[in-house]
């Protein structure tokens, strides 16, 4: 066999865009499907023409033709999974967010320095097209120095898995499995987020799942923050669970000194305002796969490329929520983001 063998660890809605941006890198070679439940982990297999599925997931992390896992399951198992990956040898890309408290990551990436494994969490967002040219055009200076920001992370939330609204297994809610992203990504192109001030709600208390069931909501579905960033610029950040449309993923908008950059927004994917324009530019934007890019990068760094940061960015994207947390406890007190 060739190529890098891969087990993916998890059979839910994520599991498609890691298996769809994996099928399009030809170095990469999924090589078995590992789920708690066998008929999902066949399910997943057969749709994406993996050769085998199993619900024995510490037989999968250990198979000889397999170098590298990817972890795609329900928050609170990420330690334990990514340990035993870690410690099997394994090249780990752990689904965000890293896990649900910042203990946990320290004592993962503690594993990572102990073992010598690579260790990576999936920053979907950061490797979409138009930020990939949006990060382009802010380091050429193409709106000047940025003064304000502001990102809204909003979907109508999941319907299919009723874990995403359990305190245990997802205390922070919206803010861990939407607005993780939207933390991540403001630290990635503009800098580490140093303050917090934010408030939470749950406004949603009952939901209907896609198989009828339904359940009350534990944890916050809304909420509302503003990031004080050691490079200076404001951010506020909105994070929806609850909202029907309107938002694709995330929009974000970056305000400088000399323009205004809009990404997927009612302009498209990436528009551009000069200082003294009348209108608004579409700045070009490659077409892709979803996914490609993310797990083209991932692979190369397995392949002898640059190793990616990404895990202890995942450190530092819980103490931010962390610091929602214990902003919104105290009504939207300023608190200051633990240092890693």
């Amino acid at each position: 066999m060739n190529g890098l063998g891969i087990a993916l660890v998890g059979a839910g809605f994520i599991a498609d865009y890691h298996l769809d941006g994996l099928s399009v890198v030809a170095e990469a070679e999924v090589r078995v499907i590992a789920s708690r439940t066998v008929t999902k982990a066949q399910d997943v297999a057969a749709r994406h023409g993996v050769a085998d599925a199993t619900d024995d997931i510490g037989a999968a992390i250990c198979r000889p033709d397999v170098a590298a896992v990817v972890i795609t399951t329900p928050d609170d198992t990420h330690e334990a999974l990514a340990c035993e990956a870690m410690r099997a040898g394994r090249a780990v890309l752990l689904q965000k967010p890293m896990a649900p408290t910042a203990a946990a990551c320290r004592r993962i990436l503690a594993v990572a320095a102990e073992t010598g494994a690579d260790l990576q969490v999936s920053w979907m967002h950061r490797h979409f097209e138009e930020v990939a040219a949006a990060q382009a055009l802010l380091a050429n200076d193409a709106i000047g120095r940025v003064t304000s920001v502001r990102i809204r992370n909003a979907t109508p939330g999941p319907d299919w898995g009723d874990w995403f609204f359990r305190r245990d297994v997802v205390g922070g809610g919206v803010v861990l499995q939407l607005g993780i992203h939207g933390i991540d990504l403001v630290s990635y192109l503009f800098g580490p987020i140093v303050a917090v001030s934010a408030r939470t709600a749950t406004l949603l208390k009952e939901r209907r799942l896609r198989d009828g069931r339904v359940i009350c909501v534990e944890n916050p579905d809304t909420a509302h923050a503003v990031y004080e960033l050691e490079a200076g610029p404001l951010v506020a950040h909105e994070m929806s669970m609850i909202e029907p449309a309107g938002t694709d993923r995330f929009r974000m908008e970056i305000y400088g000194t000399d323009g205004v950059l809009w990404l997927r927004t009612e302009h498209g994917p990436l528009a551009l305002r000069r200082k003294g324009a009348d209108s608004w530019t579409a700045c070009p934007v490659p077409v892709a796969p979803l996914g490609y890019r993310h797990h083209r990068a991932w692979v190369d760094s397995l392949l002898g490329g640059t190793k990616q940061a990404s895990a202890n960015d995942g450190l530092r994207s819980m103490l931010v929520a962390e610091a929602i947390a214990a902003s919104a406890e105290r009504g939207g007190a300023r608190m200051q983001v633990e240092p890693t």
